[in-house]
């Protein structure tokens, strides 16, 4: 049974328990791209949350901004930013993941001057360098040091190496507990869903984290007392590919006699390593966590680690095949799939391409039909 707090969180932008952090006084920036640490807000006593386009089911008002050719991840955030979805927010933090998620710092700004009350008070851009060597530690260093500084103009706080040290230990704690459910997932017999699993992964970007851990936990002990097998006799299947903030993709790939036992998308965990060393001076530690390795197209030279990196997660999972998806006009992903083709069936890895819109304005028929004809070639 999905607990109801992790249903809440990835189904809906304004959950309870957010609304009693602002209720209680508490201050709540959103953020856009994983690439960004969370560390700083939480050694401020700030919560932050990762933007989502959940629910946005028109493009009405970011089309006036964006244009019709552009991811509709981005849109999506800036569509409900323009309906008042995010009016909670007390700042917003945008990073060039991509050129289109870029150009939302300067869409919401422009909306936020035509649209009262559609952004928030406070904006920062992170930026983020295209590869994790060299000078880019000492930009991608700066960039974290700019972002304090700016969070203690704003908010009126201090942020301390040693409050920076309490930040990075809990989140690796929490780090922990998500690959240990990465690790269920990967046992025989499988006992969670790729559905369930998904809906408390994404809850960690949005929840408190005190009361995440807490829900956490139990989930984790609840799911190693089960003893049915939710793989029996279907397929069990890897996803890879664009930004996928909701689980509406993964449970619309489950009703099709499979089950997602793994991701490689940007929530969630990469890596068993993926933890910040909490023996570092603070700001060297949150850069080589951050920006090392190869996680993401966006950096540039490193496919040929990303491509080990995946297929290895998908042999560790056991799954029978992956489905790379990448949302329309995604040209990072999009290419990417395609030399992932090549090498996963040098691999005899068996996989799926498939294209679509984001969240609420995916095209559900045409993609059920495509991924019912993958499972009966895997069969």
């Amino acid at each position: 049974m999905m607990k109801d707090i992790f249903f809440e969180a990835a189904t809906t932008i304004e959950i309870e328990t957010v609304q009693k952090w602002k209720a209680s006084g508490g201050k709540i920036v959103g953020y856009t791209c994983s690439f960004m640490p969370v560390e700083p807000f939480y050694a401020a006593g700030i919560l932050p949350i990762r933007l989502r386009g959940i629910t946005a089911g028109s493009m009405e008002i970011s089309d006036a901004y964006y244009g019709p050719f552009v991811c509709s991840f981005p849109k999506a955030i800036l569509q409900l930013a323009g309906t008042g979805n995010y009016h909670f927010l007390d700042g917003a933090v945008i990073s060039n993941g991509c050129d289109s998620l870029r150009r939302l710092d300067d869409c919401w700004r422009k909306m936020g001057e035509d649209i009262e009350g559609s952004a928030p008070p406070w904006f920062h851009y992170f930026d983020v360098p295209h590869k994790p060597d060299g000078h880019a530690f000492d930009w991608y260093k700066n960039q974290v040091k700019k972002l304090i500084k700016a969070i203690e103009n704003q908010f009126d706080v201090e942020i301390t190496d040693e409050k920076l040290k309490t930040a990075i230990k809990n989140q690796n704690n929490l780090r922990k507990l998500l690959w240990d459910l990465e690790r269920l997932r990967r046992e025989d017999p499988v006992r969670i869903s790729g559905t369930e699993a998904y809906c408390a992964i994404i809850a960690g970007t949005v929840m408190p984290p005190d009361i995440y851990k807490k829900n956490l936990a139990e989930l984790i002990d609840t799911v190693r007392k089960r003893k049915t097998n939710l793989a029996k006799d279907k397929k069990k299947l890897f996803l890879g590919g664009s930004v996928c903030d909701d689980f509406e993709l993964i449970s619309l790939i489950e009703q099709s006699d499979a089950i997602v036992v793994g991701e490689n998308v940007c929530f969630g965990v990469r890596n068993e390593d993926d933890i910040v060393s909490e023996d570092e001076e603070p700001l060297s530690a949150l850069t080589a966590k951050y920006l090392s390795g190869s996680v993401c197209p966006r950096m540039m030279g490193w496919y040929k680690e990303r491509a080990g990196m995946i297929i290895e997660k998908i042999k560790r999972t056991k799954a029978d095949g992956i489905i790379m998806q990448n949302i329309r006009f995604c040209d990072l992903h999009g290419s990417e799939n395609g030399l992932l083709e090549r090498d996963l069936d040098r691999e005899n890895i068996p996989s799926l391409r498939v294209e679509r819109e984001h969240g609420p304005l995916t095209e559900t028929g045409r993609l059920k039909m495509r991924v019912d004809a993958f499972i009966e070639q895997l069969e």
